[in-house]
């Protein structure tokens, strides 16, 4: 993968990293993590505005940074497009001028033609004499992503780049870079702490924490499998609880759960009576069928008491209590009307052993 991004980087002292990524061209890699984790120091390292204690940083064939070698190219010899969570337009320059502020390496007569290009691509033909407080935040940020596109980058960085817009904006931004990451043949990587906006938008996510790369993969992956029960509660599971193995057959593991003997798919590298950490999506619990019909060989029924229920749109997000735990549950609105939930209502739902993903226990 020599025309992609690859970066494996460490440092010890107030900002510690100890990360390795790579991006192919024409991929969107999502770095997802709590505050303080390091996601915009290793954006700014591959900017040129860290240098980072060891390791080594190479994109598009190039090496620039390697602290062995003393290799360090400064930003400005770094061919990288950037847009920042608050825009960093210049004020007082128009949209076009803004853009064509990055074509300072372009021929003059030429720049003019590239900036209305881009404006058009990015949806903004004919607001290119506007200046930015006279654009939309959404708009501005097209004008971001515009001008950090425009220098022909061979990596770029989006720091929270859609968090200072509304939804209906969000989501719209959101089809437009899909659109155009179909046109773009570099590397992408986008900082956030959106699990949504990452599932929505890459083709790999990375969650760190205190600058150590925990799991890479894609977000189904991600999602299904977490690595250990610290990469699940940043990807915001709800459903994580402790357990231990009990045995295993050939299509199925049982894990031991209060006082439930609970089926899993198949987790042979877990050894009987080791202490887990399970999972499940809030999709994999299901209110059993009114005509009492059996489920599939994996469910497990369990005896729960809904604590609340929270309208969500046409959906509603219900909590259950399962002995000394709390179960979260999804379901659409009518199908709650059908079943007349109410806190206090005592019910029997249905866990989708195929959905349960263990892990080992984490020391502490």
């Amino acid at each position: 993968m020599t025309d992609g991004l690859r970066l494996s980087l460490s440092q010890q002292n107030e900002i510690p990293l100890n990360a390795t990524i790579s991006c192919e061209p024409g991929k969107v890699t999502a770095l997802i993590g709590p505050s303080g984790s390091g996601k915009s120091t290793l954006l700014r390292s591959i900017a040129g505005l860290n240098q980072p204690q060891a390791g080594t940083i190479m994109c598009a064939g190039e090496t620039w940074f390697d602290s062995q070698n003393q290799i360090n190219l400064p930003t400005q010899a770094r061919r990288i497009g950037m847009v920042f969570q608050h825009f960093a337009l210049f004020p007082h320059l128009s949209a076009r001028a803004n853009i064509i502020e990055a074509l300072q390496d372009h021929p003059r007569a030429q720049r003019q033609a590239i900036a209305e290009s881009w404006l058009e691509r990015v949806h903004l033909h004919g607001l290119g004499d506007r200046l930015p407080h006279q654009l939309s935040g959404g708009q501005q940020q097209r004008v971001a992503v515009a001008r950090a596109l425009a220098r022909e980058p061979k990596v770029l960085l989006l720091d929270e780049p859609f968090s200072a817009v509304d939804r209906r904006t969000r989501e719209a931004l959101y089809l437009e870079l899909a659109e155009l990451r179909g046109e773009l043949r570099m590397p992408v990587l986008l900082v956030t702490h959106d699990v949504q906006e990452a599932t929505l938008l890459a083709d790999q996510m990375c969650i760190i924490s205190a600058g150590n790369c925990l799991q890479t993969g894609t977000p189904n992956q991600l999602l299904q499998a977490p690595a250990s029960a610290q990469v699940a509660q940043l990807l915001g599971a709800r459903n994580l609880f402790p357990a231990q193995i009990i045995s295993h057959t050939a299509d199925h593991s049982l894990l031991r759960w209060q006082n439930l003997s609970i089926k899993t798919k198949p987790c042979h590298e877990l050894a009987n009576g080791e202490p887990v950490d399970w999972f499940i999506p809030e999709t994999g619990i299901l209110l059993m069928p009114l005509n009492e019909r059996p489920g599939t060989a994996l469910d497990n029924p369990v005896e729960v008491i809904v604590e609340s229920i929270l309208l969500l749109g046409d959906e509603c997000r219900v909590t259950l209590k399962a002995g000394d735990f709390e179960l979260a549950m999804r379901v659409p609105q009518h199908v709650a009307q059908r079943y007349a939930l109410a806190a206090g209502q005592r019910l029997q739902v249905r866990l989708r052993g195929e959905t349960i993903h263990a892990m080992p226990r984490q020391p502490g």
